[in-house]
This record gives structure tokens, C-alpha cells and sequence, in this order.
């Protein structure tokens, strides 16, 4: 008579209608299987707990559990430390004049500052921060900076205005003032994030350098224009454009 537990593709057949009964399985293959699904199916809750989840849920565990869970909340500090190097700013932040030195002239080595002096009557100056903004969220690596100008400078004129400085290792790497070399009264996001980034201070993944229309140059160069013109004499008492 034929084994019903060959290994044969009859008995497969057989097996597949009922007619034989399953093959059955070595003692020890079924506790190996055993044993390797008990291990994939055993969940790790702390696998997917956050730092403080993980303080929060230690007294539920075991010695075996808490030495496996102290080495995974190790992974996960170390994790989170590494995002927070590359992650130190990711905000417009307003400082003061006498913040100047520490925040912008002695930053931390080998990062991009980028501080705007604005006033708040400025139009212009507003639309740049709330552009700013932005872009310190999208470039978490760079230090954005707000300044209220006269806190720093006091009688900067205001056709010096919106004026971005960048710096890095304390050194002014560029400087943008006035509306035109700002960009003009119709700048759009994409357009600053380009020229920051030719300077070299952000990675931007633009590919190429957003198309302005050429009115709004127009309009840009004729408003600077203008305002060169009506304030000309009266330099002598107000600091000029650094």
C-alpha cells in the first residue's frame, strides 16, 4: 500500500480532495514553526512609542522587556538629537539691537544668518517677513532673523528699506537693500528663495530662476527711482545706506 505521507504529487492531489489526510508535520519542524510564528505575531508596544510614552509605560514591563526597551528609547534619543542638529531654527525670530552681536555677528560657526532690518509701516518690509516666515519653516538649518531697524540703526532712511543682511561665521556675505535689489514691490516667494540661495545660504530645490514679468521690474526701478529722487539733500542729517 502506498504512504500516505510520501512525498509524492498523487498524494498532494489526494490530499487537496480530502482523501488522504494532511501530512503530517515532525514533532520538532512544528515546534520550530511554532515558535517562529509566536515570534513574528509578538508585538513590541514600544517599538512605536514616543519618548515619553516610553517613561510613562515602564512599570508595566519586565527586566527582559525594560533592558530591550532602554536600548530602543537609547535609538530613539539619538534619533531625536540627530533631528534636532539639523532641525535648530525652523522660525522668523524677532530680536533687538542689543541681541545684535550674540544672535548675528557671533552665531554659531558655519551657520547662514539671515536678519531683515523692517519697519512696520513698511509695506514692502511686512510682505518680506511674511515671505521669510516661510522660508524659515522649509530651511529649519538657516537662522532667520527680524529686526525693527531703529533698534538697531537709529535715522536709517527709509529708502534703505526692506534690508536684508547675510552673514555667516560673522561675516556679511550679502547685503540687499532697498525695494529693487530686495526684489521689488511684487516679489514673489520663489523669487527670494532663489537669490538667497545663489548667495549660497539655503539648498533650494528650484531648478531654475523664477521668470519675473517685466513690469513689475518696471514698476520696482521706477518707484526706487522716485524715491532716490525726492529724498536727494537730505542725507546730510540721516545715516546713509550701509
Amino acid at each position: 500500500m502506498q504512504d500516505p505521507n510520501e512525498d509524492t504529487e498523487w498524494n498532494d492531489i489526494l490530499r487537496d480532495f480530502g482523501i488522504l489526510p494532511p501530512k503530517e508535520v515532525k514533532k520538532d519542524m512544528a515546534d520550530d514553526l511554532v515558535l517562529h510564528l509566536q515570534k513574528e505575531t509578538t508585538a513590541k508596544p514600544y517599538e512605536s512609542m514616543t519618548l515619553n510614552q516610553l517613561k510613562e509605560a515602564e512599570d508595566d514591563f519586565d527586566d527582559e522587556d525594560m533592558r530591550a526597551m532602554e536600548s530602543y528609547r537609547q535609538k530613539r534619543l539619538q534619533e531625536w538629537k540627530a533631528l534636532q542638529k539639523t532641525q535648530k531654527f525652523g522660525e522668523l525670530r524677532e530680536i533687538s539691537g542689543d541681541q545684535y552681536v550674540k544672535e548675528v555677528t557671533n552665531a554659531e560657526k558655519d551657520v547662514w544668518v539671515i536678519i531683515h532690518l523692517y519697519r512696520t509701516s513698511n509695506r514692502m518690509c511686512l510682505m518680506l517677513n511674511q515671505h521669510l516666515s516661510v522660508l524659515a519653516r522649509k530651511f529649519p538649518e538657516v537662522k532667520f532673523l527680524k529686526a525693527l531697524v531703529n533698534s538697531c540703526i537709529q535715522h536709517y532712511h527709509d529708502r534703505c528699506l526692506p534690508t536684508l543682511f547675510v552673514y555667516k561665521n560673522g561675516q556679511i556675505q550679502r547685503k540687499f537693500i532697498g525695494i529693487f535689489e530686495c526684489g521689488g514691490v511684487n516679489l514673489k516667494l520663489e523669487e527670494l528663495e532663489w537669490k538667497l540661495a545663489e548667495v549660497g545660504a539655503i539648498q533650494t530645490d528650484l531648478e531654475e530662476n523664477p521668470k519675473k514679468q517685466i513690469v513689475d521690474m518696471m514698476i520696482s526701478s521706477i518707484r526706487n527711482t522716485s524715491i532716490y529722487d525726492n529724498s536727494s539733500g537730505s542725507d546730510s542729517d540721516e545715516t546713509k545706506c550701509p
